[in-house]
């Protein structure tokens, strides 16, 4: 009897803590009604109701009471999709004038991210292991925008020639020492930009990456390393980037019969990631149609945004997206590998999706319909019906970009 006694009061106490965290739970800071969402993670492609508070996804599902919501945004004949991911930017900006590591050919994330849809960055190897803390320092962590990166195995990122190409600054061992040092925003090791006949600096990357268990990313700029022998060294996880790319110091991916090359093939069946990489010059229809007709399917939407690709046939992340839909991708799939997809490619299976309890990273979309024109990088023109656009991005669960007002007060 007297150790029942002792008991119930606990029991109070934690009956009237969970009824607390309930009653308290059920005011969500922002309740996105009738949306079409896209989450890959989840396996849903609904109409759904998602709910917000305190930067995480708190409820998902339909019909969810507007009593329950500080702030109700009304989403009917939009798409809900988790924060894009763009895998493949240059985002170490600073002062020097022709350069993109700490240069004036990066861009500042925060100013293109989020009118895109985009909450997740990451840099493609404009730092390496000598001036990855300035870039931290200086760009990552006072962005709004996460980024994360590959670190250049060249020990001052893109830093421009002879620097670049120095192998004796392609260290291994200190290139795995900054990964383990920064695990949460170093998501592997990239390799480009070398023009020797050395395969020391392709090995490097990969005994680096390796050691972390975290992928390489091959960019071109390798004109010595034929793209047959790139691949047969890359492993399952690995990316290649500017995929669709037709210029003279690669070879282009489908041959002059317009055939995909079956080494190529190869590669992406055994599970090489083909990511687009678009960037100024590294994305042609001549090369993206036929390789998607033939079952080549880009596993990622990296953008290679810099200073000159954003004004180009580039644009921004959603364009990338629209050409593939065009081309003839499906909505659900091109959301799925901007978001889902993209998170398992870099490890971080913590974004890209809405489950319960997930950082409340979103963004809701329009597909416009109209006549629209789409641009390559060799000036092709190719015509469609679709296009995405932005309407409200949401960054751990703070409004971040907003079109139209959908989340303001209305003036009285």
């Amino acid at each position: 009897m007297r150790q029942e006694l002792s008991i119930r009061p606990i029991l109070i106490i934690i009956l009237c803590m969970v009824f607390s965290f309930r009653s308290f739970g059920q005011e969500y800071d922002f309740l996105i009604k009738g949306a079409y969402l896209i989450d890959a993670k989840n396996d849903i492609r609904d109409i759904m109701d998602v709910a917000v508070s305190d930067g995480k996804i708190m409820a998902v599902s339909k019909n969810l009471s507007e009593d329950s919501a500080k702030k109700v945004i009304s989403a009917s004949g939009m798409i809900l999709s988790p924060g894009l991911i763009d895998p493949h930017t240059h985002v170490f900006v600073g002062s020097k004038t022709g350069a993109f590591a700490d240069g004036f050919n990066s861009v500042s994330p925060d100013d293109f991210t989020f009118r895109s849809g985009i909450t997740t960055v990451v840099d493609a190897g404009t730092s390496g292991w000598r001036n990855f803390t300035t870039f931290k320092n200086n760009v990552i962590d006072p962005s709004r925008t996460r980024v994360l990166a590959f670190l250049n195995i060249a020990g001052t990122g893109m830093s421009g020639n002879p620097t670049q190409e120095n192998i004796l600054d392609m260290d291994p061992e200190k290139a795995y020492e900054t990964l383990q040092q920064f695990p949460d925003i170093l998501v592997g090791i990239k390799i480009g930009h070398y023009t020797g006949p050395e395969w020391l600096p392709f090995e490097n990357a990969l005994e680096a990456s390796g050691r972390a268990g975290k992928p390489l990313l091959v960019e071109c700029h390798l004109p010595q390393y034929s793209l047959a022998d790139q691949l047969e060294k890359m492993r399952p996880g690995d990316i290649i980037t500017h995929s669709f790319e037709e210029i003279d110091e690669r070879l282009p991916i489908i041959d002059p019969e317009g055939r995909l090359h079956p080494f190529v093939k190869a590669a992406y069946d055994r599970g090489v990631n083909f990511d687009v990489g678009h960037g100024g010059a590294g994305f042609w229809f001549s090369q993206a149609i036929p390789a998607y007709q033939q079952g080549l399917v880009p596993n990622s939407f990296g953008t290679d945004l810099h200073r000159f690709s954003m004004n180009s046939g580039m644009k921004n992340m959603l364009n990338v997206m629209s050409k593939f839909i065009n081309i003839g991708m499906s909505l659900e799939d091109v959301i799925e590998r901007a978001s889902w997809q993209t998170a398992k490619a870099i490890h971080r299976e913590d974004l890209g999706h809405l489950s319960v309890g997930a950082v409340a990273d979103l963004t809701l979309l329009r597909l416009n319909e109209g006549n629209f024109g789409f641009i390559d990088a060799g000036k092709n023109k190719i015509e469609g019906n679709n296009k995405l656009e932005t309407e409200l991005t949401m960054k751990d669960g703070k409004v971040v970009y907003d079109l139209n007002g959908l989340a303001a007060n209305k003036y009285q």
